[in-house]
């Protein structure tokens, strides 16, 4: 039997949505959503005021067409056509993964009770979200303000029978699913097309996205930094506690420690040293690795304030007697934080790709590039250009897009946050940090065993023995791709979080 996770206005967590996707749960709206959802829609069917004036989006056209008052025996048109002529995304396939969030999070938002939306939309949502009929929603058109329109129009479209979704992660027409669900295309009433493309969840889905990834990528980072320390004879004084003590951020306090738990007990480690120094891509680990870490939390926090908020326009507020058109769709409180968490997480490809160098240098009686005679074989050197490569593109996707803004709408909607460009760039910089931690790990275990008969900590040593049930040792020059897919795939399949605290 399916566990069940009930909509409600209890806050929902970046972690709480992590352990709903890898537990497959089902949604279901609990008594106290339902009720604000129907009261909400009573209050907009019975309200004569509406039919007396205009209110923006529920008997009004859109944008900069807001002025234009639509006879109420045209709402429910009003609302289809806005669905199906702001469906206008194009670009590459949003991951059915990231689609599945934004489902979440349209649910949840709708849930408060001040948007005016259906029940019957909603359990629809529902309906597609336990059922993996995840709508095809694409990558480009959402400025980021007046919500994430086209990708939302997208998201939409099957409810009224229209668009594309994946079914058991087959493309097919939603038509033909609703069919076979024996499902009716929905009719949409008043204010409820724009109740669903009004948000931010295509600019929160792929935030909460990548901060889960981050948390991996995070130990991960640590973890592998620590097998270069030792690869590279690394010494152990910088990660003391007393110096962290003196400069106490948290992210930096923490990087250490995990680094001299990991360490501490490392016959490489506690060997004699000829060096007095390490270069600041080991030593500085903690500072750099570190920033990072607060960097997650402030994105986290600021992430968790958006995925528990209202972000629809108008909004309905039954008790005080008010429908109020505001600006809670602009996505500027999100587009800068996503920006400084693809700037953060670029640090993590930075420095670990300049350890990388190090290690192919040929330095502390490691055999150039890493290889038994070097010179026939090139072993590691190519690696190295590959990280440099992506660690150069990430420079590239992290100048802000939070800092631009282009007018739409006659002017009307004259600032915009630019906070989807933002996502899904970040995306993309997970992606390139994950490969350039592989490349690091691929040249750090290569590193241990040239400091052979010295091993490393009990730690170190398991993490490398599984690594090599995947990426064997390398002792002459081989197809080099194949093995970085491979440490790739190990980085993101294996929880780094057992090997730390």
């Amino acid at each position: 039997m399916s566990q069940i996770h009930y909509i409600s206005d209890a806050h929902l967590s970046i972690d709480q949505i992590e352990v709903l996707l890898q537990g497959n749960f089902k949604l279901a709206l609990s008594k106290s959503a339902k009720a604000s959802i129907l009261k909400a829609r009573h209050y907009l069917d019975h309200n004569s005021a509406i039919n007396e004036k205009p209110f923006y989006g529920i008997n009004t056209g859109f944008g900069s067409l807001c002025n234009i008052q639509i006879s109420n025996e045209k709402l429910s048109e009003l609302q289809r056509n806005l669905v199906l002529s702001h469906a206008c995304g194009t670009g590459d396939l949003v991951d059915q993964e990231i689609v599945k969030i934004m489902l979440l999070l349209k649910i949840q938002s709708l849930s408060y009770g001040h948007s005016g939306i259906s029940l019957e939309v909603v359990e629809r949502l529902i309906y597609f979200y336990n059922h993996n009929i995840i709508p095809v929603v694409y990558s480009q058109g959402s400025l980021g303000a007046s919500g994430d329109l086209a990708p939302l129009a997208h998201l939409s479209l099957p409810l009224l029978g229209e668009g594309e979704v994946y079914e058991n992660k087959t493309k097919v027409e939603a038509k033909e699913v609703l069919k076979t669900h024996h499902l009716q295309a929905l009719d949409l009433q008043s204010k409820e097309g724009l109740a669903l493309l009004n948000g931010t969840q295509f600019m929160s889905a792929h935030a909460v996205y990548a901060l889960i990834e981050t948390k991996k990528l995070i130990d991960l980072g640590d973890l592998i930094s620590a097998v270069s320390m030792d690869g590279f004879d690394c010494n152990l004084s910088p990660f003391d506690a007393l110096v962290h003590q003196v400069r106490p951020h948290q992210g930096q306090v923490k990087t250490a420690q995990r680094i001299l738990e990991l360490r501490q007990n490392s016959p490489i480690a506690l060997a004699e040293k000829k060096h007095v120094q390490d270069p600041y891509s080991f030593r500085c680990v903690p500072q750099v690795h570190g920033a990072t870490k607060d960097t997650f939390e402030f994105v986290k926090k600021t992430i968790e304030i958006e995925i528990n908020a209202v972000t629809d326009n108008p909004n309905i507020f039954v008790d005080e007697n008010k429908i109020i058109s505001g600006g809670n769709f602009h996505g500027q409180p999100i587009a800068l934080p996503i920006d400084y968490l693809a700037i953060a997480l670029a640090e993590l490809a930075n420095i670990s790709e300049r350890r990388t160098y190090q290690l192919v240098s040929g330095l502390r009686d490691l055999p150039d590039f890493l290889v038994d005679v070097p010179g026939l074989n090139s072993g590691f050197m190519i690696p190295q250009y590959t990280a440099a490569s992506i660690v150069s593109q990430n420079k590239q996707l992290c100048t802000p897009a939070s800092i631009d803004s282009i007018v739409s709408s006659n002017g009307q909607e004259d600032h915009v946050s630019m906070g989807a460009n933002a996502a899904t760039k970040l995306i993309k910089v997970v992606e390139n940090v994950y490969t350039v931690l592989a490349i690091e790990l691929f040249n750090a275990s290569q590193a241990l065993y040239f400091r052979e008969p010295l091993q490393s900590s009990e730690e170190i040593q398991d993490f490398i023995k599984k690594f090599r049930t995947k990426v064997p040792l390398v002792k002459a020059d081989k197809f080099m791709a194949a093995e970085i897919k491979a440490s790739i795939n190990f980085c993101k399949s294996t929880d780094a979080s057992q090997w730390i605290i």
